[in-house]
């Protein structure tokens, strides 16, 4: 018999790497079907329009969102302050990303450069860990060098090249980028993630769709822009919706490793439909990432803490660190969005690095 007190407590301790894992699985699955726009849209140019279907897809169902109101409840509106993280956030992984990284591709061997990408997880965790002071221990350290080395098996094709050292660093510098877009999205968890996924999405694909049009790249076909946008909403658009309820969940350097499983996604996906074959790399990348995912998931992070005053507005249920007072105008029914206070508490239970755990060890 399933004891449903002890099922809804297990989904509210995990739901973070369910988030996680959904947003690499739509990731993972964009890459080999935007693949197959890649001999009509050049790179520059594909790169924009599926940001630009992403933030026009989750525009139009911001609009129709309020239909849905019980099956998605009011988020969080985005604070003047959570203005520059954002602002941060859309500039270092929306423009400067890519553009770092179309330079690096310009000069460097595509095989270099696929080994090169796979940095982006674990410099979000070195930041995670080591500037925005995230908790994580020997345990989740294994686990996200496994991953990472899972994803250095899959795009690993036996024949190394020396690649040109400007273009090089070019690359890990767009990885760096997107590492710190990664730990500033953090910043605004908090807030409605469809609303900061639709800006990342309108204004980096306008970047570059606008860099296209200036290397001299030409629109497609209607068909291939509305095909290539809905691969962008869901591959783009959806997954990082869910990518920035993970970070609210559990942390940054956990929902980057998570994630980074999204190229094993994608190279199932072109195994088993497009006719690649699968190699060697791409079985040791199963056992790599298994064994990595195995690790984070068995992870139990349990000791007393302080949770200090603190007054903030997201979505939330009254559960044990929810135990305030409602004014007249605050909504009914959970889970909810309002402004409120957290007194200090200290007690001890599981907890991830989620926004109301982002203490001191």
């Amino acid at each position: 018999m399933i004891h449903l007190p002890s099922v809804i407590e297990t989904w509210n301790r995990r739901k973070g790497v369910v988030f996680a894992l959904a947003a690499a699985l739509l990731f993972g699955l964009s890459t080999p079907l935007a693949k197959l726009a890649s001999p009509r849209v050049k790179p520059a140019l594909l790169a924009g329009l599926l940001y630009l279907g992403s933030g026009i897809g989750l525009a139009a169902f911001s609009l129709v969102r309020p239909l849905f109101r019980n099956a998605w409840p009011r988020e969080a509106s985005l604070r003047r302050t959570d203005v520059p993280w954002l602002a941060g956030a859309i500039v270092t992984g929306g423009v400067v990303g890519p553009l770092l990284l179309l330079w690096g591709l310009a000069m460097t061997p595509a095989s270099n450069a696929s080994l090169f990408l796979n940095l982006e997880g674990v410099f979000t965790a070195l930041l995670a860990w080591f500037v925005f002071k995230e908790n994580f221990d020997g345990r989740i350290a294994v686990g996200m060098a496994l991953i990472a080395a899972g994803g250095v098996c899959l795009s690993w094709l036996g024949r190394p090249e020396a690649g040109v050292p400007w273009g090089t660093l070019a690359i890990l510098a767009a990885c760096i980028a997107w590492a710190i877009d990664n730990n500033l999205t953090r910043k605004v968890s908090a807030g409605d993630p469809i609303t900061i996924a639709m800006l990342k999405g309108l204004v980096a694909g306008s970047a570059n769709v606008a860099l296209g049009l200036v290397l001299g790249e030409k629109l497609p076909g209607l068909l291939v822009l509305v095909a290539v946008g809905l691969v962008g909403f869901f591959g783009y658009g959806l997954s990082l919706t869910f990518f920035v309820l993970a970070l609210r969940h559990i942390g940054t350097a956990r929902t980057g490793a998570y994630f980074s499983t999204a190229p094993f996604v994608g190279a199932a996906m072109a195994v088993a439909f497009l006719g690649d074959p699968a190699r060697v790399g791409f079985w040791a990348a199963i056992v790599l990432m298994g064994f990595g995912v195995v690790l984070h998931l068995t992870e139990r992070h349990e000791h007393r803490h302080r949770h200090e005053t603190t007054e903030h507005d997201h979505l939330h249920a009254h559960d044990d660190h929810h135990r305030h007072t409602h004014s007249p105008g605050d909504p009914a029914g959970e889970p909810h969005s309002h402004a409120h206070r957290h007194e200090e508490l200290t007690h001890s239970h599981p907890h991830y690095p989620d926004i109301h755990h982002r203490h001191r060890h």
